[in-house]
């Protein structure tokens, strides 16, 4: 399984809401995939989070880094070609990434 079948299946799993999936590689060196999602609560977001990490680490990938475990509005987690937003619903309405890469 590919890895972004593998995140994509571990959202799905933790009821993870509004997913959207922005191919980046033609504009950005830094990933070929942003992957963001909301969580309806900061429990939520964390529960999206140790599932992504826990799903890739076992396929045998790499997570390179996460952060925003602490006040968990906004989890990001660098898996090298994919890079994962978690956002509550708030925060994501705030910062509106999608609309930067759309």
């Amino acid at each position: 399984m590919n890895k972004l079948d593998i995140v994509l299946k571990a959202i799905d799993s933790k009821l993870g809401e509004n997913v959207k999936v922005i191919e980046i590689g033609e504009k950005s060196s830094i990933a070929d995939y942003f992957v963001i999602v909301t969580g309806g609560s900061i429990q939520q977001t964390k529960a999206i989070a140790d599932e992504i990490e826990e799903k890739v680490i076992k396929e045998g990938y790499e997570v390179l880094g996460s952060e925003g475990f602490r006040d968990a509005s906004w989890i990001l987690l660098d898996l090298g070609d994919i890079i994962v937003h978690i956002f509550t619903e708030q925060t994501r309405e705030f910062y509106d990434i999608e609309k930067l890469w759309d």
